[in-house]
């Protein structure tokens, strides 16, 4: 795990090219906090920063075959580098380090771009071809590790964070209004896009390939499901929890390969759980587990996290959230974020990566993908029950179904069935839609658009986030089951670009430390693809397929256990302790009329109101956090933080 940048074409200066990759690796250097290099090529360049998990000794980049025929950048580990390396051995490749970066180069060398189907890994590289005089830039499949981009003039510039384009001469922060619309509609931008205008990330699953004549940019994998209807090869059950335990076993197999020991995140839920038992089979020493817990009752799972640990043996260590602690961290976690977010989860997620890093380890297993894999969310379940409400749009009896699936949230037991159906949106959307399973949350998540400002709603006029991301589904999509339906807009939109990058690895990569995924092996996530829907949401019960593969594991109490999914405090973070001079600051009016993005009277009223009690309802609670962080990424990224920054 590491972090680089470059650029591709004649609009750097040569004696600039040096001191420019420097500029742009320093300002990444918490992903890769152990070295540094950079490489200055024909109108190319390439930097790195380094965090050495895998051959330690002998793994510096950027890292050249043949004097320089070919330079390779890397972000990531390739899990089967053992086998690649060993076939390539066999076909006569001469290797010179024991890293895996020099077997991509090696498998680049024989199989171009055809190499990425090859790879089982999270990733994000450039290649400098100098003989073609091309640079090939690629990203994993999942969209575990992250690549952006940007063009000044007809010079190409990359790197792993928007902060080292932000280096580049030329280039300057300011928000793209669209974004922020997505973002507080859909909790991300839709892919390509970005929260920094004429700034783009290379989509997961995607190539780019960059010569004197322009660039080509084209998937190379993509998450597909089977037509509805279609007979399944799954129709043991049995079978197939067999065939996902061996798969699962051995995706953990691989992501434990370090010349550094691995640790695993422990949440208390099934996922988590599940990783942390494989995992504590296969080091010979103790695993070292990790936990977030919290002062807030609602959101502590911190009995389940001991009892999982005591059962495993694991030698756990917990950060604990209380009052002010998420405030504290809050304007950091922007300023990793590098986009403006709803919900104060990645905080804690911060404080857990500075706990790892200080117990000294540098790797960390996690259980995240199993959701969205195995249709663990309880959107799924919902839009089940809303279809199932659909067919009797009259029935007092089938809305108290919606009970069931949030039993974390006990106001909702006293409330009425019509109270239940108007709640959940039961009747208000068509069956057909594609984005059926997603409408409660995106009516919930877009009426915090209430507190835009006159004259972004004027910029905004006629934009349709929700249409946008209807437009961007494929071809196949309305062939799909509803359960494959709502899994893809998970996996594809939600996953890449709020999952794994505001909760996964800018949090973990501002203290130097890289998650690994095993649900989300791409073999693991084509076989889940595969299955029949009801192997995977048998009735109301999430992940029954995942339960079933791995129930000698753990605790029957986990095991049977109902979703409950991670979340913070909100707004509540924001008061008493936590109630902080740089958030007065930045929901003050002057500030809020400077910015220019929310209407500074509206805001007022819901900061006073917040000040006198906790805010209720998801409405208020994604507004107040959506406006903050909104005004924190302006600061950080456009204000007078971002000149002192650069000025250092």
């Amino acid at each position: 795990m590491c972090g680089f940048g470059g650029y591709f074409g004649a609009g750097v200066d040569p004696a600039d090219a040096g001191p420019l990759l420097k500029r742009m690796g320093s300002a990444i250097a918490h992903r890769g906090p152990d070295e540094s290099g950079i490489a200055v090529l024909h109108d190319a360049g390439l930097c790195h920063t380094r965090l050495s998990i895998v051959g330690l000794a002998d793994g510096q980049q950027p890292m050249s075959l043949d004097g320089g025929r070919l330079t390779i950048a890397f972000n990531g580990e390739i899990f089967n580098y053992v086998e690649l390396r060993e076939g390539l051995i066999a076909r006569g490749h001469v290797f010179r380090t024991s890293s895996d970066t020099e077997v991509i180069l090696h498998l680049f060398d024989e199989k171009g771009p055809d190499c990425l189907a090859d790879l089982n890994g999270d990733f994000a590289f450039a290649i400098w071809d100098a003989p073609r005089r091309r640079m090939f830039i690629a990203r994993d499949r999942m969209g575990v590790r992250p690549l952006f981009h940007t063009t000044v003039g007809n010079t190409l510039f990359f790197a792993s964070e928007v902060k080292a384009l932000l280096e580049v001469p030329g280039v300057e922060a300011e928000m793209d209004p669209i974004a922020l619309d997505q973002i507080f509609t859909l909790w991300a931008p839709i892919a390509p896009r970005t929260a920094f205008k004429g700034i783009e990330e290379l989509e997961p699953g995607h190539m780019m390939i960059v010569e004197e004549g322009g660039r080509t940019i084209r998937p190379y994998w993509s998450l597909s499901f089977p037509d509805s209807g279609e007979p399944s090869r799954h129709t043991d059950e049995r079978a197939a929890a067999e065939e996902l335990r061996a798969l699962l076993t051995d995706a953990t197999r691989l992501r434990m390969r370090a010349d550094v020991p691995v640790g695993s995140y422990l949440s208390g839920g099934l996922d988590s759980s599940v990783i942390s038992a494989l995992a504590s089979g296969m080091t010979p020493e103790t695993l070292r587990t990790f936990s977030v817990a919290f002062d807030s009752a609602e959101h502590d799972e911190s009995a389940f996290q001991n009892e999982v640990a005591a059962a495993l043996g694991t030698l756990h260590a917990t950060v604990r959230c209380g009052e002010g602690d998420i405030a504290a961290v809050f304007p950091d976690v922007i300023r990793f974020t590098e986009r403006p977010i709803l919900r104060t989860a990645p905080a804690p997620l911060f404080k857990l990566s500075a706990l790892v890093r200080e117990r000294g380890l540098k790797v960390v297993l996690t259980g995240e993908g199993a959701d969205e894999v195995f249709a663990g969310y309880d959107i799924f379940k919902e839009a089940r029950v809303r279809r199932f409400c659909a067919r009797q749009p009259g029935s007092r009896i089938r809305p108290h179904l919606f009970r069931k699936l949030y039993p974390y949230l006990p106001g909702l037991k006293q409330q009425s069935a019509e109270y239940l159906a108007a709640f959940f949106g039961a009747g208000a959307d068509l069956p057909e839609d594609p984005l059926f399973s997603h409408k409660p949350r995106i009516r919930a998540t877009g009426a915090a658009k209430l507190f835009f400002s006159g004259d972004l709603r004027e910029q905004l006029a006629g934009y349709d986030a929700a249409e946008d991301l209807a437009s961007c589904l494929p071809e196949t999509f309305s062939r799909w089951h509803p359960l494959h339906q709502a899994q893809y807009l998970e996996s594809r939109f939600l996953l890449p670009g709020y999952i794994l990058s505001s909760q996964g690895d800018r949090m973990a990569m501002a203290h130097g430390i890289e998650g690994r995924f095993p649900f989300l092996d791409h073999r693991l996530v084509e076989f889940a693809a595969t299955l029949p829907p009801e192997m995977k949401l048998k009735g109301l019960v999430e992940k029954h397929i995942l339960r079933e593969a791995t129930r000698d594991l753990l605790p029957e109490t986990i095991l049977r256990r109902t979703k409950q999914p991670y979340r913070a405090p909100d707004s509540q973070s924001f008061r008493g302790a936590g109630e902080k001079d740089y958030v007065r600051d930045a929901m003050s009016v002057e500030k809020l009329a400077a910015g220019g993005l929310f209407n500074p009277a509206s805001v007022s009223k819901l900061f006073a109101k917040s000040r006198q009690q906790p805010l209720s309802g998801f409405r208020d609670n994604a507004a107040f956090v959506g406006i903050l962080s909104s005004q924190l990424w302006l600061e950080t990224f456009t204000g007078s933080r971002r000149r002192t920054v650069r000025a250092a």
